[in-house]
């Protein structure tokens, strides 16, 4: 099973041409996909900074996106939380520390393209 990151979850949605042919190989065999609901948050920041764009508002094209795509969103529960604040300090990026914490947790690999957050001990990931 596997949980998609923010930038991986907009170009399964958007632009499936800059994934990887591992991450669509994961992608294609999954029996479920996650994402953290973090992402929601990190996505509308990307929308709001006019480095994504949407013909919907990010709310909107979050559930779409959820929907089209059968991604089932895992929540930011107080354990996740407190076990991104204790991981190594890899990767400062509080949303990839939130995903990271919710793959670790809920013993899920990551698909990213993020060298940094691959690089983290005891964590299952691909590109």
């Amino acid at each position: 099973m596997v949980i998609l990151d923010s930038c991986t979850t907009v170009w399964l949605a958007l632009d499936q041409t800059r994934l990887s042919k591992t991450a669509r190989a994961f992608i294609e065999r999954s029996e479920q996909l996650y994402v953290s609901a973090i992402s929601a948050l990190e996505i509308a920041q990307l929308h709001q900074k006019r480095r994504v764009r949407f013909h919907l508002t990010p709310a909107a094209w979050w559930a779409q996106a959820l929907e089209s795509h059968s991604l089932t969103e895992l929540p930011v529960t107080g354990s996740i939380a407190a076990q991104s604040g204790m991981l190594p300090p890899i990767h400062r990026d509080p949303f990839d520390r939130l995903i990271i914490a919710t793959a670790l947790e809920n013993d899920l690999t990551v698909l990213t393209s993020d060298d940094t957050l691959r690089s983290y001990p005891n964590l299952r990931s691909a590109w």
